[in-house]
């Protein structure tokens, strides 16, 4: 495909919109030369769709930037120039339609530079992306992108190498080569790494001044669907989150005073999506009751920097779960830039020799949480206090913990020593007929989240096609649908807020007519 004629597509229809999210933006690059494809396409479109559902759906700040889908045939072509994600499900979902519909294996020839050439092509578009969007006081300073192949990795890295070195690659903070093989292709060792994984993996080649990730995954969708979910983490490195702070201690610290303090610099990363933000307020925000909760320590609030100090340890044995609530939290050492390399080295072994100690000596923490404003203030400042847990990995657990305020009176009566036959032995009976699984396992778990949320998204759009123009109620009158579909909504899950229609992409074209940028797009922003 043209870079020219991309520059000048750009140039006519990026709109000067402000982007509130901090996350790099992203493109995906599909290649479709697999001769696996037919078996690749339907699990890479559900896993993508079921994400940017989730996304579409969360309220608060942006989890996904403006993303741009590209696919890789006899030539490359961009199915969804950069695109927010947030309220614009329907021109999305458009654009998964138009990948599961393309030809499947045997159709195209493998091997070429497609995928170097969407390379390039991505990088243009976000040049020129950045210079629009700047207008509307953004500043997109960085792009990620994401090559699923079934190309060997190495081999696509090598090309990659012999092919960018004459491009501009300021902007590229990196390149994840994803190899997506079948399970039958796939070696012992890499059917592990292939499993879903909570962070991306640590096969990090460094060439041309930028970080390449190479992984194998397998096609399925739960592989792939944990694969995109990555993006609604944030692995920003410009500052530390939260700094754990300890009594000091050692040789080097025996005539300090005991208010002196050891600081463990540490980032947080969340370990479940919060189901009250799939149906918070049509703005996003914030619930003055949460102001103190441990949602608020989410990753997102990347400006913020909390701070903990552990007041006690606990024995293990002696936390009771029913004191604890709140969404858990996972506490890695830092892995910001900006710090000395030394002090990150001896950081994170302090943090690693911290969890050792604890699981050691079966310990959790008890912490309190610093207030952030120190300034005086007359206003009464409520602390909030959290349990710290060890693992056997380098990480640990904070979740809050009852404090007296919160506490209601409770009696656990003693179990009796012995039971009457006629019902101990059917209760034996029945535990007998239940299956036993080792370990529990959420990805073996389905509750129809996915369905509901399309539904929800797919709404506004039905409802705004099926009625006349001149019968639509004005922008004014109250929505009287609203009080009765809560009433329809399960209990854990309310329903998001209506989001905005967008039309739908128009008929695929074919190829070798298409521009670079929809058509339907153009004459939306026109």
């Amino acid at each position: 495909m043209n870079s020219r004629k991309l520059l000048s597509e750009t140039r006519r229809t990026f709109p000067a919109t402000k982007v509130h999210c901090q996350q790099p933006l992203r493109i995906l690059i599909v290649d479709v030369t697999s001769p696996s494809w037919t078996n690749t396409c339907s699990a890479l479109s559900e896993a993508l769709e079921n994400t940017l559902c989730l996304a579409c759906s969360l309220t608060g700040p942006c989890r996904v930037p403006p993303l741009s889908l590209y696919v890789v045939q006899n030539q490359q072509e961009c199915l969804l120039p950069f695109t927010q994600v947030k309220e614009n499900f329907a021109r999305i979902q458009a654009c998964i339609l138009e990948l599961r519909s393309l030809p499947r294996e045997g159709s195209f020839p493998q091997g070429g530079n497609g995928v170097v050439q969407a390379v390039q092509d991505g990088l243009q578009q976000f040049k020129q992306y950045s210079r629009h969007t700047a207008a509307g006081g953004s500043r997109n300073s960085s792009v990620e992108i994401t090559i699923l192949t079934s190309q060997p990795g190495k081999e696509l890295v090598k090309q990659l190498e012999k092919n960018l070195k004459d491009v501009d690659l300021v902007s590229l903070r990196s390149i994840q080569v994803i190899e997506v093989l079948k399970r039958d292709f796939l070696e012992p060792e890499d059917i592990e790494q292939c499993m879903p994984a909570e962070e991306p993996s640590s096969n990090d080649i460094a060439i041309l001044g930028i970080d390449i990730n190479v992984q194998t995954i397998e096609d399925n969708v739960i592989s792939l669907e944990m694969l995109f979910k990555t993006w609604l983490h944030d692995y920003g490195t410009e500052s530390e989150q939260l700094h754990l702070l300890l009594p000091s201690g050692g040789f080097s610290h025996a005539s300090a005073p005991k208010t002196t303090l050891m600081c463990l610099k540490c980032d947080l990363q969340e370990r479940l999506l919060d189901p009250a933000l799939l149906s918070g307020t049509a703005d996003g925000s914030v619930r003055a009751a949460d102001l103190n909760s441990p949602c608020q320590m989410a990753a997102w609030q990347t400006t913020v920097l909390y701070k903990l100090r552990v007041v006690k340890a606990l024995k293990s044995e002696g936390v009771c779960e029913s004191v604890l609530y709140g969404l858990p939290f996972i506490i890695k050492p830092t892995s910001c830039w900006q710090l000395d390399w030394d002090e990150l080295e001896i950081n994170q072994h302090s943090f690693h020799a911290l969890c050792q100690s604890l699981l050691k000596r079966k310990w959790m923490l008890l912490a309190k949480r610093e207030p952030q404003n120190t300034s005086p203030n007359w206003n009464t400042m409520v602390h909030a206090y959290y349990i710290i847990v060890p693992s056997d990995s380098a990480t640990l657990l904070v979740k809050a913990v009852a404090i007296r305020e919160l506490l209601l009176p409770s009696t656990f009566p003693a179990l009796l020593a012995e039971h009457p036959e006629r019902v101990h032995g059917p209760i034996e009976s029945a535990l007998n007929n239940l299956e036993v699984e080792v370990a529990y396992n959420p990805l073996h778990l389905k509750s129809n989240l996915y369905k509901y949320l399309k539904s929800m998204l797919y709404k506004p759009l039905h409802r705004q096609q099926a009625q006349p123009r001149d019968q639509r109620p004005e922008r004014h009158q109250p929505k009287q649908h609203q009080s009765r579909a809560k009433a329809t909504v399960a209990p854990l899950l309310m329903a998001p807020p209506p989001l905005q229609a967008f039309r739908p992409a128009a008929t695929r074209r074919d190829s070798c007519e298409r521009s670079l940028l929809p058509k339907e797009y153009d004459e939306f922003l026109q």
